[in-house]
């Protein structure tokens, strides 16, 4: 099978396609035919050895990371964190799914999504796509779209709340704006004059251009701040909640979210009934898997990056 293989650390030129042999499912697993991938942001951190804590953090962090995902190069050598595809092939023990289901899926941190075939147990963060979505809208739903839904209940997300949303435009911002509004929250987003009207049209109440104004000149109070980008501080962001006001910082929090298949279930039926879709920015095969991280790292994509597979 045709796979993208993570060389060693670096930029997005470590990543190189090779020819693997397909695996072969295990008792408990599906083998699925990778339609879709995504570049996600962690794809980029692991292919980097960049954690994203910042930057005197992120110097004592990596000899950490290298501990964890391998010295010189990760030991999951294919990345890609995100699916859709079809079932070919089901272990004999599986029982919730048959060959020939259309799926999506989060491989989390096991990866290997970035290839032509895929295995994944029947129990992992997996669930039928909806029939009027398609493969590529699938994809970026499987993680990013999680990641919204669960810091938002972590925060208590309800009808009537003042949601201010910082990096709306992104791709785990523009799941959040939705789900947010689904809801019943008075939403306002923080992204750049460019992508103003697309946070509009996908459920914001009020949108702030950050590059004009600072949206805490407004001295008004959130019941939630939610950073989907890391980029601000609880310190920050205190005087700009209200009393039992909540900030979440998607980049510390998220790593200590515990993923469920019925969550991931009631994504799927947002999906199918219209309440939730993947803002898409541009799409590449997977023979331009350099090009997508290359663009993926200048910081500007709107919503999602596609991997057509």
């Amino acid at each position: 099978m045709k796979a993208i293989v993570c060389t060693k650390y670096g930029g997005p030129d470590v990543l190189k396609v090779k020819e693997l042999p397909k695996p072969i499912p295990k008792a408990n697993e599906v083998l699925i035919k990778v339609r879709a991938t995504t570049v996600h942001i962690g794809d980029t951190k692991i292919r980097r050895l960049a954690p994203g804590l910042g930057s005197l953090r992120d110097f004592f962090f990596k000899p950490v990371m290298r501990l964890m995902i391998g010295f010189r190069g990760p030991r999951k050598k294919i990345l890609g964190m995100e699916l859709a595809g079809d079932i070919v092939t089901c272990g004999e023990d599986v029982s919730l799914f048959k060959e020939g289901d259309a799926v999506f899926a989060s491989t989390e941190f096991n990866f290997g999504a970035y290839a032509e075939y895929c295995c994944m147990p029947e129990d992992g963060i997996i669930a039928l796509k909806p029939t009027n979505v398609s493969y590529e809208e699938a994809a970026p739903v499987s993680n990013g779209a999680l990641t919204a839904l669960l810091n938002l209940r972590k925060a208590r997300i309800q009808k009537g709340k003042k949601v201010l949303i910082y990096g709306a435009s992104g791709s785990v911002g523009t799941f959040a704006v939705q789900i947010a509004k689904y809801f019943g929250a008075e939403v306002t987003g923080v992204c750049s004059a460019v992508n103003i009207d697309m946070v509009k049209s996908i459920g914001a109440n009020n949108v702030i251009d950050y590059t004009q104004e600072d949206f805490m000149k407004y001295f008004d109070c959130y019941d939630i701040i939610f950073d989907a980008v890391g980029k601000l501080s609880a310190s920050k962001c205190k005087n700009y909640l209200s009393e039992t006001g909540v900030y979440i910082n998607v980049l510390a929090m998220s790593n200590n979210l515990k993923l469920k298949v019925e969550d991931f279930d009631f994504l799927k039926e947002l999906c199918a009934a219209g309440e939730l879709c993947s803002v898409i920015d541009r799409t590449y095969s997977i023979e331009q898997i350099v090009e997508a991280h290359r663009y993926v790292d200048k910081g500007h994509k709107k919503g999602n990056v596609v991997i057509v597979v």
